[in-house]
């Protein structure tokens, strides 16, 4: 799908089909997933890294059908899943074979692509945090949407009490996914809740998507030597902060972003995703964590799943766009 211009509705358009570099593959897409970055995208404001498709689409689900010069371990015919850099909203897509995983088992091909964007975004906030103590308590900012409801099933089964922000709508699904206490933001004071629930110290891991002024009261709901990983800045992209507060409460500041990351080389793609399978994969296959999917419209109909995302009527979880 193509656009005439930042902001014009996504058209369905002909394009020449992706041909497989050294080290990649074609995948015949069955499924893609909607992100926030592909509202931003389409609205002009997250254009793609440089050399990467136009086209909008940071993940997707299919089935091999070519096998570029270089690749291992893979073959026509398998289906996969794949992290994206661009280009999912298509038929065909061309991907390095570094960034695809196996389709779990009890998975479908069609569910499966809910998953890479959200669990290699997961992976990369809390990969390096220590591990929770006793009772430890995790804060999950926007705990509903698709990178948030994976986030609560890794927390908890990496043993974390968790604790999310959603609206009150959505509390029964994030109660259902682990999380212990939900918090509607619009009328609870998720720092007094964090500190309530933990006597006074606060919580070991916040993970936000929120940014702007939520990046104060993250530090104030910190246990001391806790960690702040920032997703996103669906709040906005600038804030004040008091040095002091880091500083006394010996905070761990964290950014990240999957989309901009190179192919290969140190903390490149390549590395997530063989981290994802070993670490992650397991817990997917044995039922532990799973996609969560809110809704499913036809590819064609991405216009409207837009819509439905940007609105205030959004499901919990990943929206679908299948072929």
């Amino acid at each position: 799908m193509q656009q005439q211009g930042p902001g014009a509705p996504l058209e369905w358009t002909d394009a020449p089909d992706p041909v497989a570099g050294h080290g990649e593959v074609v995948v015949e897409v069955v499924a893609t997933a909607v992100n926030r970055a592909d509202l931003m995208q389409a609205a002009g404001h997250y254009p793609p890294p440089l050399g990467e498709s136009d086209v909008i689409g940071l993940e997707c689900s299919g089935t091999i059908v070519h096998v570029g010069d270089g690749v291992e371990g893979w073959a026509v015919g398998d289906e996969v899943c794949a992290l994206l850099a661009g280009g999912g909203y298509a038929e065909r897509v061309a991907v390095p074979a570094t960034q695809l995983l196996p389709v779990p088992t009890g998975v479908s091909l069609e569910d499966a692509a809910a998953l890479p964007e959200a669990v290699c975004t997961v992976w990369t906030a809390i990969r390096d945090a220590p591990a929770p103590a006793l009772d430890g308590l995790a804060l999950v900012h926007g705990g509903s949407g698709g990178v948030g409801s994976m986030a609560i099933q890794v927390l908890t089964a990496r043993g974390y009490r968790v604790a999310t922000t959603a609206s009150e709508r959505h509390h029964e699904l994030v109660h259902s996914l682990g999380a212990e206490i939900a918090i509607d933001y619009r009328s609870e004071d998720f720092e007094a809740v964090v500190h309530a629930a933990t006597d006074g110290h606060g919580a070991e891991l916040i993970l936000d998507v929120v940014g702007g002024d939520y990046l104060a009261r993250n530090v104030a709901a910190l246990a001391l030597d806790g960690t702040l990983t920032v997703i996103a800045a669906q709040g906005g992209t600038k804030a004040e902060i008091d040095l002091r507060a880091l500083m006394q409460r010996r905070v761990t500041l964290r950014a990240m972003t999957l989309r901009a990351r190179p192919h290969n080389g140190r903390g490149g793609k390549a590395d997530v995703i063989d981290e994802v399978r070993r670490e992650l994969w397991p817990l997917l296959e044995a039922g532990e964590i799973a996609p969560v999917i809110g809704a499913k419209l036809r590819l064609t109909h991405a216009n409207e799943a837009h819509a439905l995302m940007g609105g205030a009527e959004a499901p919990g979880g990943k929206i679908l766009l299948v072929r």
